[in-house]
């Protein structure tokens, strides 16, 4: 029987607080109680520093374990090019997360690649970019497009030892490839207004059962990580497929239950799911509005006629939004306040602060509440935020 570590991707998000934590302190010390593993995120936007790794190694109990993204500057904006310095950008990261490996605290390091990264175009950088990898560490590659299923990519991942994630999401079917001694899974959610938001059901779990054993059957250790984490949805739903799997704590399930009675309390967002049909002129005031304020009513309606399945919301959290739209990509940092996009378009507007038509229906596809408060932001404090063009 494989050993498995179960969890969810980042901890620290506000919208736990009322369903899994009491408050918004000492975050990690309570998710700790009742996980053993954690997806660190935070890794995909930038390289952490020493002292944040140190921190991970000092506040965490013994036995656990810290998967890790790789960062994007490798995958999404060098696209694993070693002619760009990929291999210097790789070695930097291991160092800084030597604490964790030296002390059996560092589990899988997580390739996500980006949707824009294909089979034809890319493979060969792949195929270099894996024979860099070091053998004494755990690596799992997410692909985000169907031209990367094929035998001799499952041939490549097995070469190198290299495990394939196994997802739940809108883009790839949750197909059960073997290619390494472990196996790394994901659960996205199946929303389109943004996937994360999204609550799956007992019976969509279940499912779920038959592929998890095959894995264990096969592999020495099973990763999974639950990256729907609007409400407290992914802790909800990585308990209950613990339960399924007759591995779940008391504690645990007792927690669950905490996070399924709070929202029981709330009244659900009702997100209008078929954009073709989209009327922007039927979008909140205050959202029409705010939204109006940085651009014109003409790129507004533009942005409204982009279909739903144009849009692909990859990152959505607190400090970070990560989005492709028609193969465009847009990146909001709310910490560093900065909004990269790389349409035509959007660089004639970089003087003035003026979103494109792909900017507005980001903020038309994200959660209301969430939209509205990342636009205030932009607006309240214009001068500090940074527009970028890739």
């Amino acid at each position: 029987m494989a050993v498995f570590f179960f969890g969810t991707s980042g901890w620290s998000y506000t919208e736990w607080v009322g369903p899994f934590y009491d408050k918004a302190e000492r975050m990690f010390s309570y998710y700790s109680r009742f996980f053993k593993s954690v997806e660190i995120d935070s890794t995909f936007y930038r390289y952490p520093t020493r002292s944040q790794v140190y921190g991970y190694y000092r506040s965490s109990p013994e036995g656990f374990v810290f998967s890790a993204k790789l960062p994007k500057v490798l995958t999404h904006e060098k696209k694993l090019k070693q002619e760009e310095g990929t291999k210097n950008d790789l070695l930097r990261f291991l160092e800084l997360l030597d604490p964790l490996h030296k002390t059996g605290r560092l589990g899988a390091i997580l390739i996500q690649l980006p949707p824009s990264f294909v089979y034809k175009r890319d493979r060969e950088n792949l195929a270099a970019f894996l024979e860099l990898l070091p053998a004494e560490y755990e690596f799992a590659v997410e692909f985000r497009d169907h031209s990367w299923l094929r035998n001799d990519v499952w041939k490549l991942l097995l070469d190198r030892n290299v495990a394939y994630t196994v997802v739940d999401e809108p883009l790839l079917p949750p197909e059960v490839h073997i290619t390494a001694d472990f196996s790394y899974v994901r659960w996205h959610g199946r929303g389109s207004r943004p996937w994360y938001d999204y609550q799956y059901s007992r019976e969509e779990l279940e499912k779920w059962v038959p592929r998890i054993s095959e894995m264990s059957n096969k592999v020495g250790k099973v990763y999974g990580y639950f990256n729907n984490h609007y409400h407290g949805y992914a802790p909800e739903n990585c308990v209950e497929i613990l339960e399924m799997l007759g591995m779940a704590l008391p504690e645990q399930s007792r927690v669950k239950e905490r996070i399924v009675r709070h929202n029981a309390q709330k009244k659900p967002l009702v997100y209008e799911r078929k954009l073709e049909e989209y009327v922007i002129r039927s979008a909140p005031p205050d959202l029409r509005n705010l939204l109006l304020e940085m651009t014109d009513e003409a790129r507004l309606e533009r942005g409204g006629d982009i279909r739903d399945e144009e849009v692909i919301i990859e990152e959505s959290g607190d400090s970070h939004i990560s989005a492709n739209i028609r193969k465009y990509l847009i990146e909001i940092d709310l910490k560093e306040r900065t909004l990269l996009h790389n349409c035509d378009d959007w660089r004639k507007g970089l003087g003035t602060k003026r979103i494109c038509k792909h900017v507005c229906k980001l903020f038309l596809t994200l959660p209301q509440e969430q939209s509205l408060h990342v636009l205030k932001n932009i607006i309240e404090e214009k001068e500090r935020w940074t527009f970028k063009y890739q």
